[in-house]
């Protein structure tokens, strides 16, 4: 190392010390409160102060740096978060319109950086991004634009259930601190029009749209160009992730390397046109700033994602490094970047981009080493680099997506020189003459559009091979940590002993330690599906699936967002029954991604007439045995009217407790259900209609004596359920009831011998600073 940089030599120790400190944070369930959050921060400042005077404890101060950091910027964003006082609440916002709105088919989308709130005319405290919906014939939002607009907000608070993703860990991540609709009213109008990079984002994602005429290659030339994904579909995501090419559909650090690389060329350019220059300023200088500003331009246009930003952060230490005529290797400038973006915010460590993009790059400069000169060295490079990525970002990947592809390294192999050698110049090319020459834009993108339709179509060939990807149940932290140290054995360099025993560690990945279920005992899982239902019920060998939660007008569907990523997380591998209660969308909308993922021989609606799918009708009286577990068909019994009284009935018994599965029925049907159900053993209830005041009659409780009742409901939803005089009833029947709107997913075990219990609740389980309480 040269001696001109001796601060340099610790960077790297550094930067891993203080990602533990803000790493350390995350993992709490709750931070310090009130004074004690001011004096644990005030605590870990000073240690960090007092450590660095000692060169042996300078390590210890970045950790400790870490903590107080960390904690400070958790604390700033959940108290910047709506009060709970104002849930539910009319109040009147001015913001600015930030990102892309999203038009969807029931209304538009948007983020609102609020600049002032107020409830009843009274100034209240809020600031910061807010997610909102405009439904009802929404008038044009244009980026930057600043709105007056009547909302309705709640905190952010989502599903929690095992393998599904974390909504309110993204958004602390984002700083989202409410999330809402706009009221019909007729304050709603715009203040006044704005300009910015947002703005000029939309106008040349408009610009695409027009020149390019198939509407899917213009949607992956605008993510590629101005990394705007609106127009991907669910099916589209489906593609990349069964490729392992999600990186390439929105602007990535590679791809800003390019046009840092096309920068610092056409700087190179200037000086050889005109080498009188080099007396002003070094050449290599201005290649460096020349490249800066290339990255920065297009890292703009992308929205500044974190590897866009990372990438950034890396060339400018370069620059700096460059301006002050010292030479920075690329681990330093990795570390650096880390440093930097720490610093700057430590809730990035949330983000599953942070922990790909560092990891990956850190992989690849640790096995590859110098880049190879030549096109032969650079085409074996990037063959040994999609090995590298694969294997090195394999945990991670099953950690954050419960999913990875068996076909990544072929895929991208074939992907990433197309798309960044080939469609990104081609696009940047376009955007380029949109804003200088826009007559002349209709040929690069017309190119870039001939060539992104024939990836796509070879990618969506293989997405369809069998086994393009691999589910893995939940992965457990310490099966992640011995994959990774894995990872690091399995791609150590050569003459590193018994490498191929890094492969042994990834073992525990296929193998979760999962207790087998005895004969004659099951296991449920109600999930948390928001205002809807979907229950899981295991025996040893089989899975029957209850319902699959609500596919709504927006896109946005419940089966593919929460059901099938659960159903993964637990280890399904086979579906072998699927019970549709009724035909209402929030018991059935999310059955279409279910039965995409799954294949389940016996499927049973209660309404398959009015269902799209192929079903067969559940009547009272069918009945099987699984394991030694009988499941039961109580209802309906043929006499019922279309709707909730028609929902599929299922008795579940094993050799002990039993479990009463409702849907939707009311009380003109549950006296017929109650005698039908057996005298004896206990009964685990789960409540008919969500709770609604329609259902759960009290001669429908005195008939059952639940000893328990379940309720899968939304949190604060429009119908009010469950309804406070169901919940009363219960309490007085002595029955305890738990809600899926408080607890997350719910897990019962329904031993062989002894009864029921509750033995995880998500929101207990997966307790975290950040989670809604």
């Amino acid at each position: 190392m040269s001696p001109r940089q001796p601060g340099l030599v610790g960077l790297i120790p550094c930067s891993v010390a203080l990602l533990l400190g803000v790493l350390a944070v995350q993992c709490w369930p709750a931070l310090p409160a009130g004074g004690w959050l001011a004096a644990a921060v005030i605590a870990s400042l000073a240690l960090a102060v007092a450590a660095w005077c000692r060169r042996r404890w300078r390590l210890s101060g970045w950790v400790a740096l870490g903590l107080g950091w960390a904690m400070l910027h958790g604390a700033w964003a959940m108290q910047a978060r709506l009060s709970p006082s104002l849930e539910g609440e009319d109040l009147v916002a001015i913001g600015r319109i930030i990102d892309l709105p999203d038009t969807r088919p029931d209304g538009i989308r948007f983020a609102l950086a609020v600049q002032s709130a107020t409830l009843d005319g009274r100034p209240i405290a809020l600031h910061g991004r807010v997610q909102v919906a405009w439904y009802e014939a929404p008038p044009a939002v244009l980026p930057c634009d600043t709105w007056r607009l009547q909302l309705r907000l709640k905190r952010p608070r989502g599903m929690i259930n095992p393998g599904g993703a974390d909504s309110e860990r993204r958004a602390l991540e984002r700083g989202i601190v409410a999330n809402g609709y706009v009221r019909k009213s007729a304050l709603n109008h715009r203040m006044a029009a704005g300009r910015c990079v947002d703005r000029l984002r939309g106008v040349l994602a408009d610009g695409i749209d027009r020149r390019v005429s198939d509407a899917h290659d213009a949607a992956l030339l605008r993510a590629l160009a101005v990394g705007d994904t609106r127009g991907l579909s669910a099916d589209d995501w489906s593609v990349a992730r069964a490729n392992g090419v999600s990186h390439l559909l929105a602007i990535s650090g590679f791809h800003v390397g390019v046009a840092a690389g096309f920068g610092a060329g056409l700087a190179g350019l200037l000086y050889w046109l005109w080498p009188a220059l080099a007396l002003r300023r070094p050449r290599l200088q201005a290649q460096a700033l020349g490249a800066l500003v290339a990255a920065s331009g297009y890292g703009a246009l992308a929205g500044m994602g974190l590897p866009t930003l990372r990438t950034l952060l890396m060339i400018a230490v370069v620059v700096v490094a460059r301006s002050g005529r010292r030479h920075v290797s690329a681990a330093h400038g990795l570390a650096l970047a880390a440093l930097a973006m720490l610093l700057v915010d430590p809730l990035a460590v949330l983000s599953a981009g942070f922990w790909l993009s560092f990891v990956g790059v850190a992989f690849l400069m640790l096995c590859l080493g110098s880049p190879r000169r030549g096109w032969a060295g650079f085409l074996r490079d990037l063959t040994a680099g999609q090995w590298v990525m694969t294997i090195a970002l394999l945990p991670l990947t099953l950690w954050f997506f419960g999913q990875a592809s068996l076909l990544g390294a072929l895929s991208n192999l074939l992907a990433v020189p197309v798309v960044s050698f080939v469609l990104v110049p081609l696009a940047l090319c376009g955007v380029l003459l949109m804003l200088s020459c826009p007559p002349l834009a209709f040929v690069p993108l017309w190119l870039a559009g001939a060539v992104a339709h024939q990836l796509w179509r070879m990618l969506a060939w293989l997405a369809e091979l069998p086994g393009a990807s691999w589910y893995l149940p939940a992965v457990s932290p310490w099966a992640l940590l011995l994959a990774s140290v894995g990872a690091l054995w399995l791609l150590a360099p050569r003459g590193t002993p018994s490498r191929w025993l890094g492969a042994c560690l990834f073992l525990p990945l296929l193998w979760p330690m999962q207790a087998p279920i005895p004969s004659s005992a099951f296991q449920v899982w109600m999930l948390d599906v928001g205002q809807g239902l979907s229950m899981v019920v295991r025996t040893r060998h089989h899975t029957l699936l209850y319902d699959a939660g609500a596919r709504y007008p927006s896109g946005f569907d419940v089966g593919a967002a929460a059901v099938v990523p659960s159903l993964h997380a637990l280890g399904v591998r086979r579906l072998d029954a699927l019970v549709i209660s009724h035909a209402d969308n929030d018991h059935a909308g999310g059955a279409d991604a279910v039965l995409a993922a799954y294949a389940p021989i016996l499927r049973l609606s209660g309404e398959p007439t009015r269902l799209l799918l192929r079903m067969d009708s559940c009547v009272a009286g069918q009945a099987w045995t699984w394991d030694g577990v009988t499941f039961r068909m109580l209802g309906p019994r043929g006499g019922e009217r279309e709707g909730n009284d028609r929902s599929c009935v299922l008795l579940v018994g094993g050799s002990a407790d039993r479990l009463l599965l409702t849907g939707d029925i009311t009380r003109r049907v549950e006296a017929t259900v109650a005698a039908a159900v057996p005298a004896g053993r206990p009964l685990v209830l789960s409540v008919p209609h969500h709770g609604s005041k329609t259902s759960s009659s009290e001669a429908f409780l005195q008939a059952l004596h639940p000893a328990m009742g379940l309720v899968s409901a939304g949190w604060h939803n429009r119908f009010g359920h469950p309804h406070p005089d169901v919940v009363a009833r219960y309490a007085a029947a002595g029955v305890v009831l738990r809600n899926t709107a408080t607890t997350g997913a719910i897990r019962l075990d329904f031993p062989a011998r002894g009864p029921a219990s509750v033995t995880a609740e998500e929101r207990r389980r997966q307790r975290r600073y950040w989670r809604e309480k």
